[in-house]
């Protein structure tokens, strides 16, 4: 009878923290879902995306915010940038939509219209509640814009290689970029790093939103190759990158790690090379 009684009690406990959990789930879900439907035209995209950045780059008012965000010589060196918000959600079954943009680095330097995508996907496992995270991903050659360039959809870990980002400021960073992945990927959940690895992802051109923004069918490669003016709705996140990579790094200290898909960090030294965080 003692251990029925404490086989109820624990049950009891267990539906109780399931009901917040769902509770705490579905509120977070209502409000991140609202930020993916104002965010789903490529004006609101533009809008969500210079958020997201902003709280991924160095705030040139505040120096010491370079010691925990994307270097700026990974910026500086970036091919492009794919900007986006994941929302998940589940009990039992799960799913998961996001959607964001594309932009890439032109030859004068300056930065390409941005480009819409999205992705989505469905799974199973013993889930209960919501989470809201937010991708940046620096593109680090011309094979991985061109991967975003020819329409369909960019597989990563298939069309091509993400590894975890580094974070911080130095020479180590440095070295991390004498043969850097494909791209690097950063992610934020609760505002916090974390090395998440987006093996298996597919991003998708969102062909309806360019076409409604645009005005006609303007295929990517041409949105992403600067044969379309940058639009005005995307200056902030334009002026976002720019003071970003004006940031006068001199007297911080040289501090750089990987972040764990937990959190945590790895330290970043010397010529050490930048792992995928899923291996």
């Amino acid at each position: 009878m003692a251990f029925l009684e404490k086989f109820r009690k624990g049950a009891e406990k267990a539906g109780i923290q399931a009901t917040a959990f769902l509770k705490e789930g579905s509120s977070r879900v209502q409000s991140g879902s609202q930020s993916l439907v104002q965010g789903f035209s490529l004006p609101g995209e533009a809008d969500k995306a210079a958020k997201i950045l902003e709280t991924f780059l160095a705030d040139p008012s505040h120096p010491q915010s370079a010691l925990n965000a994307i270097p700026k010589a990974v910026l500086q060196r970036a091919r492009g940038l794919a900007v986006f918000q994941v929302i998940k959600a589940g009990f039992v079954f799960s799913g998961k939509a996001g959607s964001g943009l594309v932009i890439a680095r032109l030859p004068d330097g300056s930065w390409s219209a941005p480009s819409c995508i999205a992705t989505g996907g469905i799974g199973w496992g013993l889930q209960i509640g919501a989470d809201i995270t937010d991708f940046v991903i620096v593109l680090n050659s011309e094979d991985a814009v061109r991967a975003f360039s020819m329409g369909g959809n960019v597989t990563i870990g298939g069309n091509i290689s993400a590894a975890a980002g580094p974070i911080g400021t130095g020479g180590s960073v440095q070295a991390s970029l004498a043969h850097p992945a494909p791209m690097f990927s950063y992610s934020k959940s609760k505002g916090l790093f974390a090395g998440l690895s987006l093996e298996g992802t597919a991003l998708i051109e969102r062909k309806d939103a360019n076409t409604d923004f645009y005005g006609s069918a303007i295929p990517a490669r041409d949105i992403l190759g600067g044969r379309v003016p940058p639009p005005e709705v995307a200056s902030r996140l334009y002026e976002i990158i720019e003071a970003a990579e004006g940031l006068d790094e001199s007297g911080l200290p040289e501090e750089a790690y990987v972040p764990t898909p937990e959190g945590g960090h790895i330290q970043v030294q010397g010529h050490q090379t930048v792992f995928d965080a899923g291996h």
